[in-house]
């Protein structure tokens, strides 16, 4: 007798339960149960009503495979109609991802280190800083990482830059628009919150493995969040004087917008592109998992073959990579947060 016979039996569904109830012979777990003598019923032993522990009581009740079993047949009955919306739209992703790529590899290491530097000073104005960029990258290249780490670097740059030109406007438009951000901050919450292997799931369905673009998604919807929320709370935290002093000018409100609140949140909108990096290269780490190419192989290397040594190495080789782009992003937000003071 199951636990949830009582339930059924109260509520008059017996007769739906018997209905639906399987005619196949019993297993021999279910006949040894039945010539054994019953185990008298204890609240102690009351299990919780999950739909499985229902399903016992009453054949008709599905079961939680059947839930996930109907969810999977249902988004497989619209892949195809997906895949044929969304590969012309995010077929320039993977241009720019495979173009990047073929950059980090074909270009010199002597064009592409200088190159490096001089961005490095553009945005920092910082000589010592270039020389810690120097000195890393120098590192990586001695112990034969080098083509890794640039290959980490061009995912990065990509997926960031269409995270900032994607967040944004975003941003901007949430703060504009107060019943915009409330539809918006739980679509948010969830990519902040979900799981990072679960957005490989669905994309594994939609895009072959060979397709660049398949990391690429996965990445920008994992690293977009703090730069549209940043750039949100950045536009709204800007004085409302400020703002009514620029109405007494006659400023319309594109000139408001473009002169004054985006300059005086910059500070946080820059901080949300820190976040951005950060987040893409903890995510590229994970995409090797469907081809990404970089450091995240040798990490998925050194797990899969019990290489240790590879593991770490190119463990240490990504923390570089992080504290080198850190350094850079707060460098180039202490820079603009000084020129707001003078």
């Amino acid at each position: 007798m199951a636990s949830y016979d009582f339930l059924f039996d109260t509520i008059g569904l017996r007769g739906w339960c018997d209905a639906g109830s399987s005619a196949a012979p019993l297993s021999m777990a279910d006949l040894l149960a039945q010539g054994g003598k019953a185990k008298e019923a204890s609240i102690w032993d009351l299990p919780f009503p999950s739909m499985d522990v229902l399903n016992e009581a009453c054949s008709a009740f599905p079961k939680s495979r059947e839930l996930t079993k109907g969810l999977e047949d249902g988004f497989l009955a619209i892949k195809d109609v997906l895949k044929f919306v969304l590969d012309p739209v995010t077929q320039p992703l993977s241009w720019l991802l495979d173009g990047a790529l073929f950059a980090a590899q074909s270009v010199p290491w002597w064009i592409i280190m200088p190159l490096l530097f001089l961005l490095t000073f553009s945005v920092t104005k910082s000589l010592k800083l270039v020389g810690f960029v120097a000195a890393s990258l120098l590192a990586l290249a001695f112990i034969d990482h080098y083509t890794y780490a640039v290959e980490t670097l061009a995912i990065i740059f990509v997926c960031a830059f269409i995270c900032v030109a994607l967040g944004v406007p975003i941003g901007i438009a949430m703060s504009r628009s107060d019943r915009l951000q409330k539809s918006l901050l739980p679509v948010l919450d969830m990519l902040q919150t979900l799981p990072t292997f679960v957005y490989l799931i669905p994309l594994i369905f939609l895009f072959s493995v060979t397709e660049s673009k398949l990391y690429g998604i996965a990445i920008i919807l994992y690293a977009i969040v703090p730069v549209v929320r940043l750039t949100d709370l950045g536009i709204r935290l800007v004085d409302k004087e400020v703002l009514e002093a620029a109405q007494a000018f006659g400023m319309t409100p594109r000139q408001k917008l473009l002169q004054v609140q985006i300059p005086l949140a910059l500070p946080n909108i820059m901080a949300g592109i820190n976040q951005t990096i950060m987040m893409s290269l903890a995510m590229v780490v994970i995409a090797s998992l469907v081809s990404a190419p970089g450091l995240g192989v040798l990490v998925l290397r050194g797990i899969r073959n019990l290489e240790l040594g590879v593991g770490l190495v190119a463990g240490l080789g990504i923390v570089l990579l992080a504290v080198i782009l850190d350094r850079v992003t707060k460098t180039a937000v202490a820079r603009v947060n000084a020129a707001q003071q003078h």
